[in-house]
């Protein structure tokens, strides 16, 4: 077996012993090759360059999102499995955690030189964005300062400002597609409406071109196992959410635009967005015995 191991720079500061266990393990069972980039350039150099080497990513959430939408815009995410050393707090590293990647780093490598690619389900919206884990509609920064940081984030999606960006902090979960049901925690507690600047638009939401009646200013959608997105839309009152389920799109209006958050990164302002559901987009290395 032979690797492209790419360290987040921010795991080193974070954790640098765990980054460096993370070395030792895969470096005593495989031939790696390490790569800690500064920039997106040299994150995709490497990535371009990295011939039939499965690339492993050791990092948060946010590089492992990285990560994937650089493959994706190179035309390679859905026939490259990609690997994971979860490398943070527990709250960035969720959606590795959620997907079935162990939090134990010496555990999380040995998952990547014994395990075995799974397919996982995604959304694409119709500009290229991809979602792996989570999905917030409408997530407002609570200060100007997080606007700003969310703003760069979303423009190092797509390929400008710093690729490395941090996740927003401070944002409303109301939109939510999670990549299986091990994620738990979605729909069941009370729906938080932030944001300074007034009540949310409300939202008109679509499930496979049939719409959720009476849709609000909330909402949250699941990738089950099966691939399908299950689509739940809150009123914020207190009454009963409406469900619906989608194979094939989940489509988002409003009468006034909203920002989102596509996993760790901010995106928008837009008034309306729509994303196809790919019920095996990606691939994740993850352990036999899981």
């Amino acid at each position: 077996m032979s690797l492209l191991v790419v360290i987040d720079p921010a795991a080193r500061s974070t954790d640098g012993e765990a980054v460096r266990i993370a070395r030792d393990v895969l470096g005593a069972g495989a031939a790696a090759k390490i790569c800690v980039p500064d920039t997106a350039a040299e994150a995709e150099r490497a990535l371009a360059r990295r011939g039939s080497k499965l690339p492993v990513i050791v990092g948060d959430d946010t590089a492992l999102v990285r990560t994937a939408r650089a493959l994706h815009r190179a035309g390679e995410l859905a026939d490259c499995a990609l690997a994971v050393i979860p490398v943070g707090s527990r709250r960035s590293t969720t959606l590795a955690g959620g997907l079935g990647v162990p939090q134990d780093t010496v555990a999380a490598a040995r998952a990547v030189l014994d395990g075995e690619a799974v397919a996982h389900g995604l959304l694409l919206d119709e500009d290229g964005g991809l979602v792996l884990g989570s999905l917030a509609i409408p997530a407002m920064p609570t200060t100007p300062a997080a606007a700003e940081r969310g703003a760069a984030g979303a423009a190092g999606a797509g390929g400008a400002g710093t690729w490395w960006a941090r996740p927003l902090r401070g944002c409303g979960a109301l939109l939510r597609p999670v990549a299986a049901r091990r994620l738990t925690g979605a729909g069941t507690g009370p729906v938080r409406v932030p944001g300074p600047g007034g009540p949310p638009p409300r939202l008109r939401v679509e499930a496979d071109g049939v719409e959720l009646t009476g849709s609000g200013p909330a909402a949250e959608v699941r990738l089950a196992l099966d691939g399908a997105a299950e689509v739940v839309v809150h009123d914020g009152d207190g009454r009963a959410p409406r469900r619906g389920e989608a194979r094939k799109v989940v489509r988002v209006t409003a009468g006034a635009d909203f920002r989102y958050r596509a996993d760790a990164l901010m995106a928008g302002p837009v008034r309306g967005r729509e994303w196809a559901v790919r019920a095996s987009g990606w691939q994740l290395t993850l352990p036999r015995d899981r």
